[in-house]
């Protein structure tokens, strides 16, 4: 793996975060392999144009909320585990969860599996 767990959770995070279409589409495109994957219990993409749509999607759902990594992100081999929450800035979360990401030979992302807590508020 090239990059550490913390430094593909940032940026996995930033890619969520991105208002903006076109800087969106080029941060999923800088992190993600051309043929990655997600999933989640409420939601799946796939290739740059799929999961930046996806990440689009879920920002109209929740507008004014960002996402901010939860804990320490950790990996081992070619996997990279880190935590989120989601909620205003500053404020007290109303979402989390944990997400998985496996990474090719380049540290670019093939897939993520997330997983989402059982409730809000976690600190």
């Amino acid at each position: 793996m090239t990059a550490t767990p913390h430094a593909i959770a940032e940026r996995y995070l930033a890619s969520w975060n991105e208002a903006d279409d076109a800087r969106r589409q080029a941060l999923v495109a800088a992190l993600w392999s051309p043929q990655g994957r997600y999933a989640d219990p409420l939601m799946s993409g796939e290739g740059h144009d799929g999961i930046a749509r996806m990440i689009a999607t879920a920002r109209a759902q929740f507008p004014g909320l960002v996402f901010s990594a939860r804990g320490q992100a950790d990996g081992h081999g070619p996997f990279a585990r880190f935590s989120w929450s989601l909620g205003p800035a500053g404020g007290a979360p109303v979402a989390g969860g944990t997400d998985v990401a496996r990474l090719d030979d380049a540290g670019r992302v093939v897939e993520v599996i997330g997983f989402l807590d059982a409730g809000a508020g976690h600190a």
